[in-house]
């Protein structure tokens, strides 16, 4: 009984916020509300019977196996509870969305009670969420000779589960509701600094953009109750950043569909638009909910007599409006015909993009998932059976071309590919299952991923994958209350799931708070794997890696495959030599830049960068490949030499074998298993039996790029432009400025070192700069704050190793402890350097800020409004982006420094080197 008082105190507490109780997971509490509930004279036993229905976790919480037991007592007889029939019983189970429910229903259905068990298989033939131990209990059911067994399985050979559903409505009225005009990223959907709150869907919902958007939205209902209202990014693409599941569940949550009335808070069919359409990671979480995601088009580059873009004075080109999507406009979505069309009839724009056959199925099921389960569902029925699956779901688009060589992503996805048409070579627009070879979870995202898991009633990581991760990096700043009750709880679970931990949950070893990417860089140790994370940056320099939102990590760890269309390629090569005062960061800003202007538009959106870095060791070239997520790009490929790759293997190979050290190895042995691994696919190498991978030399590319490193000749930083005049192009990653823009005068309130776009070298930078600092002035000072956090645990053993470490200690006016982490987020900085705790730290910005109204130089990736630094009242926060001896400058001079200034700073310090290979030169970096 002490549970359900601690319940009603919470419910308490939270109806003074605003808010309805809290869905109920624990499987105690659930326990407690039965037993009111058998209690006829309970004076709380209406109460109870809602909380039960109504305000219960399906899935695999431990709250549904307790529910679930108790619906079978039902069902059975075993319990008579009036207001819950056997028949109400069955449909509460059919609502769970398996796992425990799906026991039951096979229980009942293969069970000696004929009548009950025709009633539960009618429910099972709705259900997807089916594994390998209930499928072989159908398939030994029906080689007995039972006949429910039987129908249940005719019926997924033919995929009822699907075919009964509604199909999408022929036309889709909508009202416009403009969220912000320009790029809009998830960051406003779903605030970072809110991390702690998103799997309560209910309170975190409440920091979607603005409490008067949120009043808006509820007004526009409330005067257009049978339209659904469309969420736009005028001017702008909807969606940058990353994939984050918990923005688009805020957007359906305020403006989608319930997707159970047992089930609350969860909601799908969110109708989303931008401009320029929908970031190609956004649109994958879009999927995950059934939802609809379309490309505008409403605003296009003015031409002139000669047909050419009409340029303003900036040298951009002027746009102008073919149609208004203002707040408050109607539109039709004429779903049949593929067009979006105003109140009269009239078409606006063709948006077959939005609708193609597999969306359409998404947007039928309700989710992408609910179909990748279903075709496994279907495929097994039918072999069970030695029938043919009934042709249901749309053929995958499989592309051919004769005598047209592969891209790398073309190669990899074909190496990859599960259940095309045997022999058959596939090219860009192909829709392909692939297998995951390596799965990444983050901390922020993590417990979104978990219920994700529960609620497809997934409890072990399939045996396709080759090893997954769970990071502890986006929490590491500060260990607060929120991260002291979610972070444990998090690895505990995917521990337990077989998830390679930060944490071990038994306090075996201290937490890692490395950054996720980094780790995942480490442990992909094939240059033909396919990578899955749960974060935008999840772009590593081996493989292929697609950032995705916690459903689709959820699927990826619970099938080991994930469905997606080859994506177009964008070749980019080198030329010239790179200047020796130059980072290898300003050659990332660079190709920006020049793609920019050699393209006109972004190119790089929506397709993968295929970039020829030959002769960058892994770590150094994930700078490139990091940033292509601030490119747009959906993901990218870095082209490697032989032997390149063979010593990245090897850097690889010893950084997981110190994660074995560290007593991070599970029981299946995942990361012996990845040495054994690099071992093999180094042999390989080395044998000529299969070298790095290559594109074939008559591949077909979208564009290609070619960046000339000799017009490289000062520093360049991606600038916000805060204050720019047009609003859609402030806080995008297109703007890059050399440092002579600055007039060595911009005043820099903090520099920040740190995030997933530095490795090794970067720390060894920092340490010869205040070295050389120190040498020519006598002694360091800072005239702005220093922010130093190195992305793992290895690279400050390895720094200690070769003395760097001292001598950042020895300027430093603050080090983490992890024996004593920070239990607050910092709000005021001195004039001194900080060495943080490895893990994203500003970065992130969801614990850790910079104060209000600061501007930051920093080397991190991220530079949207309000991400690295708030607004104050009196002037727009802003965080440009620059490479580390930038940063560092910048911090001791308070200010921009001229190209000058910058050249002397740098003279006789290794920078990060770059050339393009030539003659089987490797040109390695000094740093290894």
């Amino acid at each position: 009984m002490s549970l359900y008082l601690d319940y009603l105190t919470e419910i308490e507490s939270r109806q003074s916020q605003g808010l309805a109780p809290k869905p109920i997971d624990d499987g105690g509490l659930t326990a407690a509300i039965i037993a009111i509930i058998e209690d006829a004279g309970s004076a709380q036993r209406t109460d109870a019977l809602k909380f039960f229905i109504y305000n219960t976790l399906p899935g695999t919480t431990s709250a549904a196996g307790v529910k679930a037991a108790f619906l079978k007592r039902i069902i059975l007889g075993q319990a008579l509870v009036p207001e819950i029939t056997p028949a109400f019983a069955l449909e509460l189970l059919s609502h769970m969305k398996g796992g425990p429910s799906v026991d039951v229903l096979l229980d009942i259905a293969l069970g000696e009670a004929s009548t009950l068990a025709e009633q539960a298989g009618e429910v099972l033939k709705t259900q997807v969420f089916l594994y390998d131990a209930d499928m072989f209990r159908l398939r030994d059911a029906f080689k007995a000779g039972n006949a429910v067994a039987t129908g249940i399985l005719e019926s997924y050979a033919k995929a009822e589960f699907f075919t009964k559903l509604p199909d999408v409505e022929d036309e889709i009225k909508v009202v416009t509701f403009v969220a912000a005009e320009g790029d809009i990223s998830t960051d406003l959907l779903s605030p970072g600094n809110q991390a702690h709150s998103r799997s309560d869907r209910e309170l975190h919902g409440q920091c979607m953009i603005t409490p008067a958007a949120q009043q808006e939205i509820v007004a526009l209902q409330q005067r257009h109750p049978d339209k659904r209202v469309m969420m736009i990014a005028e001017k702008g693409t909807m969606g940058v950043g990353s994939s984050r599941m918990s923005g688009v569940n805020n957007v359906a949550l305020w403006t989608g569909k319930q997707a159970s009335p047992y089930v609350p808070f969860v909601n799908y069919a969110p109708v989303v638009a931008g401009t320029n359409g929908i970031s190609p990671i956004f649109a994958t979480t879009v999927d995950v909910t059934g939802g609809i995601g379309i490309n505008l088009k409403n605003w296009v580059k003015k031409t002139g007599a000669d047909g050419k873009p009409i340029l303003n004075n900036d040298g951009n080109p002027v746009l102008e409006q073919t149609y208004s999507v203002d707040t408050g406009t109607v539109i039709a979505i004429d779903v049949k015909a593929k067009k979006l069309r105003d109140e009269s009839g009239h078409e606006l724009v063709d948006i077959a993009s939005a609708f193609t056959p597999q969306k359409m199925e998404f947007m039928k099921a309700g989710s992408s998932y609910a179909i990748v389960f279903g075709k496994k569902l279907q495929t097994f029925a039918a072999q069970t059976l030695g029938v043919e699956p009934t042709p249901v779901f749309a053929p995958n688009k499989e592309i051919a071309i004769a005598g047209q060589g592969l891209t790398a992503v073309e190669k990899i996805f074909n190496r990859n590919a599960v259940g095309v048409t045997p022999g058959k070579v596939l090219h860009a627009g192909s829709d392909v299952r692939v297998k995951v070879n390596i799965v990444g979870s983050q901390d922020t995202t993590g417990l979104m991923t978990a219920q994700e898991l529960e609620a497809m009633a997934a409890t072990v990581i399939s045996p396709l994958v080759d090893g997954a991760y769970q990071s502890g990096c986006h929490t590491a700043s500060v260990w607060d209350k929120k991260a002291q009750a979610n972070i444990p709880k998090l690895m505990a679970f995917m521990n337990t799931f077989g998830l390679i931990t930060a944490r071990d949950p038994k306090g075996a070893y201290r937490a890692m708070t490395d950054v996720i990417h980094k780790v995942l860089n480490d442990i992909t140790v094939d240059d033909w794997a396919i990578i899955i994370g749960g974060d935008s940056h999840t772009r590593m320099s081996k493989g292929v890696a697609f950032g995705a939102d916690s459903g689709t990590v959820a699927l990826a760890l619970a099938t080991g495959e994930a469905t997606m269309p080859i994506p177009q390629s964008v070749k980019v090569t080198f030329k010239g030599t790179m200047q020796p005062y130059m980072d290898f960061r300003d050659v990332v800003h660079a190709t920006q830049a020049q793609m920019l202007k050699q393209c006109g538009d972004n190119v790089f959106q929506g397709r993968i960068i295929e970039v020829h870095l030959g002769t960058l060791l892994a770590d150094q070239a994930f700078t490139f490949t990091d940033w292509t997520a601030e490119m747009k790009a959906k993901a990218s490929i870095c082209i490697s030499q032989d032997e390149t790759l063979i010593e990245s293997l090897e850097i690889a190979k010893s950084r997981i074998q110190i994660m074995i050290d560290k007593g991070m190895e599970n029981a299946a042995g995942t990361l012996k298993g990845l040495v054994a691994k690099a071992d093999a696919r180094i042999a390989e190498i080395r044998s000529g039996d299969k070298p790095a991978l290559a594109p074939d030399a008559n591949a077909k590319y979208f564009a290609e790029v070619v960046v000339d490193l000799d017009q490289i000749d000062e520093p360049m930083i991606a600038d916000p432009d805060v204050n720019n005049a047009d609003v859609s192009k402030r806080y995008t990653h297109d703007t890059i400025r050399p440092i002579s823009y600055y007039g060595g005068t911009k005043k820099v309130d903090l520099g920040f070192v740190g995030s997933c776009m530095v490795h090794k070298g970067d720390m060894k930078i920092v340490a010869q700069m205040l070295k050389n600092v120190e040498k020519a002035q006598g002694k360091v000072e800072f005239k702005a704050p220093l922010v130093v956090a190195a992305p793992t645990y290895n690279i400050i053993d390895e720094l200690k190793a070769e003395g760097d470490w001292e001598i950042l200690q020895r300027y430093s006016g603050f080090e983490f402890d992890d024996l004593k982490p920070k239990g607050q987020a910092r709000t005021e900085y001195e004039n001194i350097l900080y060495l943080e705790r490895p893990g994203c730290n500003l970065c992130m910005g969801n614990q850790e800020k910079a104060e209000k109204g600061d501007t930051v130089l920093a080397t991190s990736t991220r530079l949207f409004q309000g991400r690295v630094v708030e607004d104050s009242a009196e002037k727009r926060g802003e965080s440009l982006l620059a490479s580390t001896p930038v940063v560092v400058l910048a911090a001791i001079l308070g200010r921009t420094p001229s190209a000058e200034e910058y050249r002397a700073a740098v003279e006789g310090v290794d920078l990060t080197k770059f050339a393009p290979a030539k003659g089987g030169a490797m040109g390695m970096s000094v740093h290894y």
